[in-house]
């Protein structure tokens, strides 16, 4: 299925289908939804990372992405009596999987050898490390909106090291979606760049229903791409606001568009009196009034003097 040509007229913006009331589930849904929300109370990690140099803090997204993600799913897990109070799905667990949309579900467990029971919802689930130097999610979705239940959603999960270069990861409110209304949007997202730059009409995936097999054609296609931006799911537009809010999340008492920012200049490797700079201007931020003294100030600060160390 090609989208029309000849129309010159931007299609109108989807509208968030949620799931219906007389789903069995709907319930359930909405406590997810809310122990997604509340990650960041529950959130655990034996992971510790030490001995990162300012000039690799770029590369923590590639390295420990996959790591965070499965941390998140053992919380979710760990977070039964959030989702799951009543004891009604005793049977039912989180689980990861890999090479197919959504790369979580919530489906019956135990089974043995038994066909598995089709699951009761799905969450792709992508980790975003607030310090990336692109400042903004970089995955990709282009999953067509048929392979997506009303159920489903896309979660975006932000972290960033306790004391900025080491220390566990911490992660930050999440962005939840609709998954389908994510696709749809981007699909919107795409046909308003053909209607005013040029025919970039988009051929829908066809014959796929919700969690398909690794068989099924999952995934839209624009019938021209060439700067490859389609399914860039930050570029459309869609988390605009939250990825505002999620760049002015403290990080040791300094916002983290304040830290990407210091970063980037040794990544860029400017001069010594320009990082200098940067420096005495974040330890102001430290030491005003406004940020209370605590550990992880204190962290942010002995931060401060280890870069400065560096560039004399």
């Amino acid at each position: 299925m090609t989208s029309s040509k000849s129309s010159s007229k931007t299609p109108p913006v989807p509208v968030v289908q949620l799931p219906a009331e007389t789903w069995p589930h709907v319930a359930l849904y909405r406590r997810v939804r809310e122990a997604l929300l509340s990650l960041p109370l529950y959130f655990r990690t034996q992971t510790v990372i030490e001995g990162i140099s300012a000039v690799d803090i770029f590369t923590l997204n590639a390295a420990l992405g996959a790591t965070i993600e499965n941390q998140v799913v053992a919380t979710l897990n760990q977070m039964r009596d959030v989702w799951d109070p009543q004891d009604e799905y005793m049977q039912y667990g989180f689980v990861r999987q890999s090479q197919t949309f959504p790369d979580v579900l919530l489906r019956r467990i135990g089974d043995g050898d038994a066909e598995p029971a089709e699951p009761l919802l799905g969450i792709e689930l992508k980790g975003w490390y607030l310090l990336a130097k692109e400042a903004e999610p970089s995955f990709r979705f282009a999953v067509t909106p048929a392979a997506c239940a009303p159920q489903d959603l896309i979660v975006v999960v932000p972290w960033a090291l306790g004391n900025i270069l080491s220390g566990s990861p911490t992660v930050f409110a999440p962005y939840i979606e609709s998954a389908r209304y994510a696709a749809e949007y981007r699909n919107h997202h795409w046909e308003h760049l053909r209607v005013t730059s040029g025919d970039k009409g988009i051929k829908l995936a066809s014959g796929v229903h919700p969690y398909p097999s690794k068989a099924h054609p999952i995934s839209d296609r624009p019938n021209s791409d060439g700067g490859g931006n389609f399914g860039r799911f930050a570029r459309t537009g869609i988390m605009e606001t939250y990825l505002t809010r999620a760049r002015q999340e403290l990080l040791a008492g300094i916002r983290a568009e304040h830290w990407l920012g210091f970063f980037k200049l040794f990544q860029d490797q400017k001069a010594a009196t320009a990082i200098a700079g940067e420096i005495e201007r974040l330890r102001t931020k430290l030491s005003s009034s406004d940020v209370p003294a605590n550990e992880r100030t204190e962290a942010a600060l002995a931060v401060l003097t280890h870069l400065e160390r560096l560039i004399v």
